[in-house]
């Protein structure tokens, strides 16, 4: 037979109680009801479990093993129902996020911090990563990602407005090797490139010309996942490279870095926070999103 986890749980009211008519009240239901399941218990295991008579209720040798042992995993099983109540009912537990190393902003610092300091009770983990990553298989509640390459499946909330990506390189360089006049003539220069992950193909490098989008395999001498040494490199003169402008804007402010070929970089839909559903949100994600919603980026650039 099969565990009949509610008929267990009935059982164990009698032993508390000693009293068929107890247990019915506390339960709700008539005595008879709280017989008829202990009468089919009894049966299905094939032992007596309990000794009636007309004044008192007692528990075999064997009710009394079965209580013993069942009784502490049926508190421990209402303890988690409380337990996951309570994170219903308020923003608690660990939040795991899976977040491109490019989204700047989200990543900057403030945007986490406020967030963690406002959610006490909520222990933030978050992987940065480039891969291309299903959250929901991997255990994650969120990700944050270039709205272009979520799934459509999914919920999307922006993160900031629209992000911008540009190309790049020091004065130095310019002064050695001149500037491309189009993206065409990147291949007859020294570039910097980007890759997701070992043994992956790098970055084709974007643009868009009279409302045609098109891309533009540089072949770059050095090629990294690394945005940091991207930008090293870029402001030693080693050559172009490409990435958003966030990214390149502290640079660019003290002239370190010039951008080139604007004309070819528009603008196009930024980061997203992306999760799966909207039904049942749990109120630790829910925080997460509100947080983003009322957050002032303007007031950190």
């Amino acid at each position: 037979m099969g565990p009949d986890f509610n008929a267990l749980a009935i059982f164990a009211l009698v032993a508390e109680e000693r009293s068929f008519r107890a247990a019915a009240d506390r339960l709700g239901v008539t005595r008879s009801a709280v017989s008829q399941t202990i009468r089919r218990l009894e049966e299905g295991l094939g032992i007596a479990l309990v000794q009636r008579t007309t004044r008192s209720v007692s528990l075999t040798e064997a009710g009394e093993r079965l209580y013993a042992e069942v009784a502490p995993a049926l508190a421990e099983m209402r303890a988690a129902i409380e337990t996951t109540g309570h994170l219903r009912g308020r923003p608690r537990g660990q939040l795991r996020l899976a977040v491109s190393s490019i989204a700047e902003r989200f990543l900057s610092g403030p945007f986490l911090a406020s967030f963690a300091e406002a959610n006490p009770e909520i222990q933030l983990d978050v992987t940065v990563t480039d891969e291309e990553c299903d959250i929901v298989a991997e255990g994650y509640d969120a990700g944050v990602r270039l709205g272009e390459v979520i799934q459509q499946d999914m919920i999307a909330v922006p993160v900031a407005g629209e992000e911008r990506q540009i190309i790049v390189c020091a004065p130095s360089y310019i002064q050695r090797f001149g500037a491309p006049a189009h993206p065409k003539d990147l291949s007859a220069h020294r570039c910097v490139g980007w890759r997701p992950a070992p043994r992956v193909a790098p970055y084709r490098w974007e643009f868009t010309e009279q409302d045609r989008e098109f891309s533009v395999d540089v072949r770059p001498e050095i090629t990294t996942n690394d945005m940091a040494l991207m930008i090293k490199l870029a402001v030693a003169g080693a050559g172009i490279t490409c990435g958003l402008e966030e990214s390149f804007r502290p640079w660019m402010a003290r002239g370190a870095l010039v951008p080139v070929l604007s004309e070819f970089c528009p603008p196009f839909a930024g980061f997203y926070l992306y999760y799966p559903s909207r039904r049942n949100l749990a109120p630790k994600l829910r925080a997460l999103v509100d947080h983003l919603q009322r957050f002032r980026w303007a007031d950190q650039s």
